[in-house]
């Protein structure tokens, strides 16, 4: 079954006192366009991260986003009570010194003197805690997927109630048909009677038949039909057919255009236009077919 270009994903897990979220989404485009921002003890992964979302989504405009929440008390940076206190007393033995005034705000000073408020820590991945990491980014692409898939069958369901509608308008056309050669007869062999000429009767009918025939639709009416039935057909081919899906409706598209061409009559010029708002339908959700 076709899947949609459409899709949101995301998840968390835990690890120790991390939170870490992944959250991804896509929209509809010619091919793969992926975005990341991979928070930065994972940006090693990135290649890796890039190689699992491209294996699942194959076609799409791809945000995707990676990042992790700490425990607040623990996320907070701290502040080196050594070195406050280095700095107080130098700052109090020069004022003491050189007589100068010591400052009122004490730690107003104190807290905007280098290194005062420096994190030092060096972070290193560990193979666990990637692992956990892998795991949701693994989880937010497959929430995406089975989004893209609900709205693929959603689309399917669109399509097939097109198709449906295309091939009862075609048939509206057939009693239109037989009606439409009459008629031509009638009006031709009218005109000639009015003329104060005699005409050959024989080969009348022989231009009759050869303008008939130029105006038959039997043809484009077959390959319609058969249009229609791969289009069905394409669709329960599976993921990735999008694009194949686009060129059939282009040859409905022409089938029948070269019908209304040929109608010669209201109200079957009335039907082709009726298929060809259905077709455009089918065209602009296309686009959105993986």
């Amino acid at each position: 079954m076709i899947q949609s270009m459409t899709g949101y994903g995301k998840a968390m897990a835990t690890y120790g006192d991390k939170k870490i979220f992944a959250e991804i989404r896509s929209l509809n485009s010619k091919a793969l366009d992926l975005s990341t921002r991979i928070a930065p003890l994972y940006r090693e992964k990135e290649m890796e991260v890039r190689a699992i979302i491209s294996t699942a989504l194959e076609r799409g405009k791809v945000d995707f986003n990676l990042w992790v929440e700490k425990d607040a008390t623990e996320a907070a940076t701290p502040i080196n009570g050594a070195l406050v206190a280095n700095y107080y007393a130098q700052i109090k033995g020069i004022a003491e010194q050189y007589g100068i005034p010591q400052p009122e705000e004490w730690f107003t000073t104190l807290l905007r003197m280098p290194d005062v408020m420096t994190r030092v820590e060096v972070q290193e991945l560990s193979d666990e805690e990637w692992a956990v990491a892998r795991s949701v980014v693994e989880e937010a692409v497959a929430q995406l997927v089975d989004f893209r898939k609900q709205e693929g069958e959603a689309l399917a369901r669109k399509f097939s109630e097109k198709l449906d509608n295309i091939a009862a308008l075609m048939k509206e056309i057939e009693p239109y048909e037989a009606e439409r050669v009459q008629k031509i007869r009638e009006r031709i062999v009218d005109s000639l009677s009015k003329l104060p000429v005699e005409y050959d009767k024989n080969r009348l009918e022989q231009e009759l038949i050869y303008y008939i025939e130029k105006l038959d639709i039997n043809e484009e009416k077959q390959r319609l039909t058969n249009h229609l039935a791969y289009f069905r057909q394409t669709m329960n081919e599976g993921q990735g057919q999008g694009k194949k899906l686009g060129f059939i409706a282009q040859e409905m598209g022409r089938e029948i255009n070269t019908t209304g061409s040929k109608s010669n009559q209201a109200e079957m010029q009335n039907i082709v236009v009726k298929m060809k708002d259905e077709l455009e339908q089918i065209k602009e959700q296309v686009l959105n077919v993986m």
